[in-house]
């Protein structure tokens, strides 16, 4: 080998230059991809451009009668990437669907978009959650575990509380945005066969 080394000396000099460079891009691009506390920036910057949803506001109104309830939430997409909420599952209902209310009549619907740096909702007179065939009768006060599966983000269980008929999130009175009246409600689940 030293014979190698004296017969072809430019061979190993820029052998040797060739590894240096290398270990020096090395280093280079870890410095790159570092704020200098060991975590890589990549993952940072991968994720801000990905979906990222929470869910804000969940609740499902107290069921007029048993075996049926909706659930509505917000999808707060802070991402640049658009995502969908592809289904929904529930110990308290074996079956657990995404709707949509169109002219005043429900149909389910195979997702709900959530655009980038924007909102899915799932409110009274839109998009909502059906419960059918719950198994044990849910009242004010009850906490559901929901899980949501989404197309791109990991999914998310979020515990739903059970409000008042009328109510909302944040009401003090437990009236309706909309109406302003105790009681008063925006949509008929009658057409689920409950």
């Amino acid at each position: 080998m030293r014979y190698a080394e004296l017969r072809h000396p430019r061979r190993a000099v820029a052998l040797v230059a060739g590894g240096v460079l290398a270990v020096g891009a090395g280093v280079g691009l870890v410095a790159c991809a570092s704020d200098g506390s060991g975590k890589s920036d990549r993952p940072a910057a991968e994720s801000a451009a990905g979906p990222q949803v929470k869910v804000v506001d969940p609740y499902i109104p107290q069921p007029v009668k048993g075996g049926m309830a909706a659930g509505y939430l917000v999808l707060q997409n802070d991402g640049g990437t658009a995502d969908r909420l592809v289904s929904v599952t529930t110990d308290i209902a074996p079956s657990a669907t995404l709707h949509q209310t169109v002219d005043n009549r429900m149909q389910q619907v195979e997702a709900i978009d959530i655009p980038a740096h924007g909102k899915g909702v799932l409110g009274r007179g839109g998009a909502h959650i059906m419960f059918e065939e719950t198994t044990r009768p849910l009242k004010k006060g009850d906490t559901v575990d929901v899980t949501l599966t989404f197309e791109k983000s990991a999914p998310i269980t979020v515990r739903v509380p059970v409000l008042g008929i009328a109510e909302r999130p944040g009401d003090a009175g437990g009236t309706t945005a909309s109406t302003g009246q105790p009681g008063a409600t925006t949509e008929d689940h009658t057409g689920h066969g409950g």
